[in-house]
C-alpha cells in the first residue's frame, strides 16, 4: 500500500482547512432555521443551541394551515410547484433544441443569436422587472402563471443555451456522420444520439432553470398578486407585514420549502457535477 507523500498531505490539509469553515457557514444558518422550526414562540429568540422544549407543534400548525398567512399554503405551494416544472420544461426544450441547431446543424447566424443572447446579461434582471411588468399586462397576463413562467424562461433560456451549446461542441461530430450513413433523419439523430450523451448537461441545466423559478421573489411579487394565485416565497414576504411576525412558523414553512430543492440535488447529484463540469 503505497502511502501519501508530504505534498499530498499538505494539499488535503489545505482543502480541509478551507472546506471545514466553508462547511460550518453554510450550515449554520439552515441550523438556525431548524431551531426556530422545533421551538415555541416563546422560546424562538432566547439564544440557546437547543430549545429546552423542543416540539413539532409549528410543523402542525403549517401542515394543517391553522394559521391567517397559512390558509392557502397548499394552494401556494402547488403553484411554486406547477411554475418551476413548467419553467424548467420550457427552458430545456428551448435551450436543447438551440444549442443543437447552433452546434449541431451549424444553421447560419447561430452564434450570431447565441452571443446576442447572453448580451442580454449585460443587464441585470432586477432592472427588467418593471418592463417585464409591463409587457405582462399589455398581454394580459398580470396575475396568470404564465407571466411568471414566460419570465423565468427568458431569464434562464440564455445561460441555458450556452452552456448545451458548449457541451454539444465537445460530441464527436463523426457520431453524427455514422448515424446519417446508417440513414438516420435529423429527429432521430437528435433524439437518439444527441440527447442520450446529453443528459448530464440537461439535468444540470433543468435543475439550475427549476431551482431559479422554484426561488424567485421579485417577478413572482409583482406579476402575482391573488393569494391563490402567487407562489410560496411571496406568501412567505407576507409574515413580515404583521407587528407581532410568528417568526417560528415562518421558519417552518421556510424549511420545508427548503426540502424539495435539497432532494432534487440529492437525487441528481452524479448529473449535476458531471454536467456542470
Amino acid at each position: 500500500m503505497k502511502l501519501p507523500t508530504l505534498r499530498e498531505v499538505a494539499t488535503e490539509a489545505r482543502l480541509l482547512l478551507i472546506g471545514i469553515p466553508v462547511f460550518l457557514w453554510t450550515m449554520i444558518p439552515i441550523y438556525h432555521m431548524f431551531l426556530f422550526a422545533i421551538s415555541p414562540k416563546e422560546d424562538a429568540f432566547s439564544g440557546k443551541l437547543w430549545p429546552d422544549h423542543p416540539t413539532l407543534h409549528n410543523f402542525s400548525i403549517v401542515f394543517n394551515q391553522q394559521h391567517y398567512f397559512l390558509r392557502d399554503f397548499y394552494v401556494q405551494f402547488w403553484n411554486s410547484t406547477l411554475i418551476a416544472a413548467s419553467v424548467g420544461a420550457l427552458t430545456l426544450f428551448i435551450a436543447t433544441a438551440a444549442a443543437f441547431s447552433i452546434s449541431r446543424l451549424r444553421v447560419p447566424g447561430g452564434r450570431v443569436v447565441m452571443n446576442l443572447a447572453l448580451f442580454t446579461y449585460f443587464i441585470p434582471a432586477a432592472f427588467l422587472a418593471v418592463p417585464m411588468y409591463r409587457t405582462m399586462g399589455n398581454y394580459g397576463l398580470l396575475n396568470n402563471h404564465w407571466s411568471l413562467i414566460l419570465a423565468m424562461v427568458t431569464i434562464a433560456s440564455p445561460y441555458a443555451i450556452w452552456v448545451l451549446k458548449q457541451a454539444s461542441d465537445k460530441l464527436p461530430v463523426e457520431l453524427d456522420e455514422a448515424a446519417v450513413m446508417d440513414g438516420a433523419t435529423t429527429l432521430q439523430i437528435f433524439r437518439l444520439v444527441y440527447l442520450p450523451l446529453m443528459m448530464p448537461s440537461l439535468v444540470a441545466i433543468g435543475t439550475y432553470a427549476v431551482l431559479l423559478a422554484w426561488n424567485e421573489y421579485l417577478y413572482a411579487f409583482l406579476l402575482l398578486s391573488n393569494d391563490r394565485e402567487i407562489t410560496l416565497p411571496v406568501a412567505l414576504g407576507n409574515f413580515l407585514a404583521a407587528d407581532d411576525s410568528p417568526w417560528e412558523l415562518l421558519m417552518t414553512t421556510g424549511f420545508i420549502y427548503a426540502l424539495p430543492p435539497a432532494a432534487i440535488y440529492y437525487a441528481f447529484r452524479r448529473y449535476m457535477v458531471g454536467g456542470l463540469t
